[in-house]
């Protein structure tokens, strides 16, 4: 006697679809603030794992030092950008213009007085070369790419003008760690880039031509590495 055990596998098969699926449905979805904290936790941590901190317990501290201040830069830059949105739906006039103006002030206070006590918490547990390394990490390492960038487009920079590029680059990191994205971190960093581009002109480089023979260098360096064929 024939007997197809299809319509048994296919019951089997509905079966199990429907446990996972109602296990699936049981499990509650990470809320909104669960996911940011994992975010910020994660982003901190990264930042961390650069340092080669010895002791676990430290580095958990600094792991949270760090999210904090993400978070509370985060806080002031939504309290902002709630309430410029208020305020651009309003009619402008010299009172919306000068509102406007007081909470750009207010954002600016409060983002200053964060930088200076987070800097002070990081004080606590690194040295200041490690802290550096975490205004590097918290601003995608610009400042140290953009320094090697110039030294191998420009070979002969004195050491005032490596210094002067440093200060300013510096600097721009100091406003770009407490920006908002990653496009804003950027636009701070291209400010500066600006100046030292304007200062090394006045110096007598010709940036234009100096940025066109460091792509031929560079292209002739991939070319010689570049495997032979035979």
């Amino acid at each position: 006697m024939f007997f197809s055990f299809r319509p048994l596998l296919l019951a089997a098969l509905l079966s199990v679809a429907g446990a996972t699926t109602a296990a699936a449905q049981e499990q509650p979805a990470e809320s909104k603030e669960a996911a940011y904290t994992r975010t910020v936790n994660e982003r901190a941590a990264k930042i961390v794992a650069t340092l080669g901190l010895p002791d676990e317990a430290k580095s958990l501290k600094v792991r949270d030092v760090i999210a904090g201040q993400y978070r509370a830069l985060n806080t002031v830059h939504e309290a902002r950008k709630t309430q410029l949105a208020a305020l651009k739906a309003q009619p402008k006039d010299d009172q919306t213009e000068a509102a406007t103006k007081k909470v750009e002030a207010q954002a600016t206070a409060a983002l200053d007085k964060l930088h200076g006590k987070y800097l002070k918490q990081l004080g606590r547990y690194l040295t200041p070369a490690q802290v550096d390394q975490v205004k590097d990490g918290m601003t995608y390492r610009v400042l140290p790419i953009t320094m090697t960038a110039y030294a191998d487009m420009l070979p002969d920079l004195t050491a005032a003008q490596k210094a002067q590029m440093l200060a300013w680059l510096t600097e721009a990191r100091e406003h770009a760690m407490d920006a908002s994205t990653s496009e804003e971190k950027h636009k701070w960093f291209g400010k500066y880039k600006g100046r030292i581009n304007n200062y090394l002109s006045a110096a007598g480089i010709d940036m234009n031509q100096a940025g066109k023979d460091w792509q031929a260098r560079i292209a002739a360096r991939k070319a010689a590495a570049a495997p032979t064929t035979n």
